[in-house]
């Protein structure tokens, strides 16, 4: 009631001087805050002189008028000094406190020399300590005061919308859910509304003004106080908190927001910025087994090493990764000269972060070369190697879109399984010490031309491991989904969904494994360093997920409703469009059941079955001759052969070369 008094009592001449206010520059604002701390100060010695004598005080001579009258004027002066004036009012927040208390307390300490040199008796040693105390209140109180004002009579402040004020609810009353508060105070478009905190230990407490309540009373609070969003602020949480909370969240009708992990915020430093949409990152609730240093570092430092595909989804996160690491040099081989230039620039940025971190007499920064070319230019590879002295190689070039390359059947293959084979013939010309094969599950069983080069490639090493024991170490590390690469399903989903839908979903029942990007950046790395020539690594990618539940929670987290039979006034659509070519209902990991546990937790080594070196070549030899005439049906053909477990779909072979397939037996030639 009084707020409304007080809005309503605003309106008019006094909006119109609040407005000439804010229009005003810099200078002239500094100078009416003066006089105001002026005045300010001088009614906080007042008081306190009133208070300590007991009576109305009023200076009985003119030397204590004159020590009076200093005492707000050093005030003054200490705040210009202490930069006090610079702060911006209205976004002065807890942060100015402790600025506010020191500043009036050495400037009451600067006026009791000034008195006591003075000689001039008359000034109780008891008001040198009350005058603080009041003026840094009185002072401080002021800010808060003029803040309110500005915000609540719907001033329009420089760079905001007039959009009202959005209530919200933080979960989490931690550290970070305070500095979260403290921002939202600053950006004065949110309300919040309270905290929520699984402690039972803080449940009916206040926060910096705020009552922490428990997880079950979130419902009636969003409906009560129509709560639009609520930020989740539990960045040291472990993943399965995180999942938790946000099932929690997905039936409440509710928009959620995160904050980024504990390591990507600088302490103290939280800003509305910092907040995304929940991801499906946050759905998985499986917590990243920290890296093994030892792992990560044993082929990269001090080491020459090339990405191949460097520009690419999981290429830039190693490139990151490595450069962690300090190699001696990084080479990036990238077929697109945009994704080259990105990937060039960004490295050279981290490089340069990375030694202004550092202590002065740091080793030299790694070299950066960058190469535009195809792995398919054995020449330009054979070059780039022998030019780096490269001792490691991380081949992540690949077409990898399963509809895109079932219908380019044979520059999939090319680029895939020969472009493979012609970096592993020139690294082992070239003394290479390790290749390792970036992997796919879709190559387990395939029933995509995408899948069967993959599987082929993985053969390509395996062959060669088999064959040239003791050089080069051939490895490959095979894994799922990753979570926001480019022609990601999550990146699709987040699309869609905010154009309003429909979000289309292949299948009901399809499900897909996924790990984010640095997670399996990171555990390639450790997997090549475990190699010892022809392994298969299998990533450790947790629970499966299906697809049509990602696509609902998705669409719930964000605070909107699912369209269907029983809610037929939601707000998104979901449309089911059938298995794309190629694509399969379930995705696996493991060809055959010999698996092995490695020396870490994530990642497990699989001995599978594999052509011979002279079978691969008979096999590589017909590919190249149906890629010749364009001859998709005999590419089919020979994958069926030689690619164990490989599915194509039926549209794609005639009737004899489907009764030929059935009567192949296929695993009669592998080995191993």
């Amino acid at each position: 009631m009084i707020k409304v008094e007080v809005l309503s009592a605003l309106e008019g001449p006094v909006r119109r001087v609040f407005l000439a206010l804010i229009g005003l520059g810099r200078y002239p604002k500094r100078t009416i805050l003066a006089v105001c701390d002026l005045a300010i100060l001088t009614f906080a010695l007042w008081l306190a002189m009133s208070l300590r004598l007991g009576e109305f005080y009023v200076a009985p001579t003119w030397p204590l008028f004159l020590l009076f009258c200093a005492a707000p004027v050093i005030g003054v002066a200490t705040f210009f000094r202490f930069g006090l004036y610079r702060l911006v009012t209205r976004y002065i927040g807890a942060q100015g406190a402790p600025l506010i208390v020191i500043a009036v307390g050495l400037s009451a300490l600067f006026w009791a020399l000034v008195v006591l040199l003075s000689g001039v008796p008359g000034i109780p040693r008891s008001v040198v300590i009350l005058y603080p105390i009041i003026g840094s209140a009185l002072v401080w109180g002021s800010r808060q005061v003029a803040a309110w004002l500005l915000m609540s009579t719907g001033v329009e402040l420089p760079g905001r919308s007039r959009e009202k004020a959005k209530n919200v609810l933080i979960y989490g009353a931690g550290t970070t859910g305070v500095q979260l508060l403290e921002a939202l105070r600053r950006a004065g478009q949110y309300r919040t509304i309270g905290f929520v905190d699984t402690s039972p230990t803080l449940w009916g407490q206040y926060i910096a003004g705020v009552k922490v309540f428990r997880p079950e009373r979130m419902a009636a609070l969003i409906e009560q106080k129509d709560v639009k969003e609520v930020l989740l602020a539990m960045p040291k949480a472990n993943r399965r908190e995180r999942q938790m909370a946000i099932r929690q969240l997905e039936t409440l009708m509710v928009g959620v927001r995160t904050l980024p992990a504990i390591e990507d915020l600088a302490a103290g430093r939280v800003t509305v910025s910092d907040l995304r949409p929940v991801d499906a990152e946050d759905l998985l609730g499986r917590d990243p087994v920290p890296p093994n240093p030892d792992l990560l570092a044993r082929n990269i430092k001090n080491k020459s090493v090339l990405v191949t595909g460097a520009g690419g989804s999981i290429g830039s996160e190693l490139v990151r990764q490595i450069l962690r690491n300090d190699p001696r040099r990084l080479v990036l081989l990238e077929a697109g000269e945009a994704q080259l230039y990105e990937i060039e620039l960004e490295a050279h940025e981290l490089l340069k972060a990375r030694a202004i971190a550092k202590e002065q007499g740091a080793a030299a920064p790694p070299e950066i070369v960058a190469v535009l070319g195809s792995v398919l230019d054995g020449a330009l590879v054979r070059r780039t190697l022998q030019a780096n002295s490269v001792q490691t190689i991380f081949h992540a070039a690949a077409f990898k879109h399963v509809p895109i390359v079932e219908h380019n059947a044979v520059a999939g293959l090319r680029n895939n399984t020969f472009g493979t084979l012609c970096v592993a013939e020139a690294a082992q010309e070239c003394g290479v010490e390790r290749f390792v094969l970036i992997s796919t599950d879709k190559a387990v069983r395939p029933t995509s031309i995408m899948g069967a080069s993959k599987r082929l490639a993985e053969m390509v090493l395996q062959a060669r491991a088999a064959e040239f024991n003791g050089g080069t170490v051939f490895t490959m590390v095979r894994f799922g989904n990753v979570l926001d690469s480019s022609g990601s399903v999550v990146r699709r989903f987040r699309r869609q969904i905010e154009a309003g839908g429909p979000v289309t979903v292949t299948h009901r029942e399809v499900i897909r494994y996924f790990m984010s990007i640095p997670e399996a950046a990171s555990l390639v790395i450790q997997a090549g360093a475990m190699a010892t020539g022809g392994d298969v690594f299998v990533l450790e990618m947790g629970e499966p997920v299906k697809i049509d539940d990602l696509a609902r929670s998705m669409i719930r987290l964000m605070g909107l409703e699912v369209r269907d039979a029983q809610h037929p006034d939601g707000d998104i659509a979901i449309e089911y469009i059938g298995l794309r070519d190629g694509e399969k209902l379930h995705e696996e990991l493991l060809l055959g059941e010999n698996t092995s546990r490695t020396e870490h937790p994530r990642i497990l080594k699989n001995h599978e079955p594999r052509l011979s070196a002279n079978d691969l070549a008979e096999v590589l030899a017909s590919l190249r001759a149906a890629m010749e005439t364009n001859d998709v049906e005999t590419i089919h053909a020979v994958l069926l052969r030689a690619v164990e477990g490989y599915r194509p779909e039926v549209r794609h072979l005639s009737p004899k070369t489907r009764a030929e397939a059935a009567a192949e037996d296929v695993p009669a030639r592998l080995v191993g």
